[in-house]
């Protein structure tokens, strides 16, 4: 079982203003080719597993940021660290 759920929003800086769209897009890519549980939400992403491994989803969207054209990246994290086990479903699954 997982030990941790981790809620990303993620701000790369554009050129010009540009749409930040294509530039998420690409991040909840690099989640999928992952194979983690996740879950797209409107102003963020839940993602499910080892603290660890998470954590290195995130170091690689914030550095494929930079490399599509963001001068810049802000990511805010929300973690839920829970040794016993936790699941994005023992959270929110009364409300499915």
């Amino acid at each position: 079982m997982a030990n941790s759920l981790i809620s990303i929003q993620i701000i790369p800086k554009t050129k010009n203003g540009e749409s930040v769209i294509p530039y998420v897009d690409e991040a909840i890519k690099i989640i999928q080719d992952t194979g983690v549980k996740y879950e797209v939400h409107p102003l963020e992403t839940t993602i499910e597993g080892e603290l660890e491994e998470l954590f290195s989803i995130i170091a690689k969207m914030n550095k494929r940021m930079i490399e599509i054209g963001s001068s810049n990246v802000i990511t805010q994290i929300k973690v839920l660290y829970q040794p016993s086990g936790i699941t994005m479903e023992d959270l929110t699954g009364k409300y499915r």
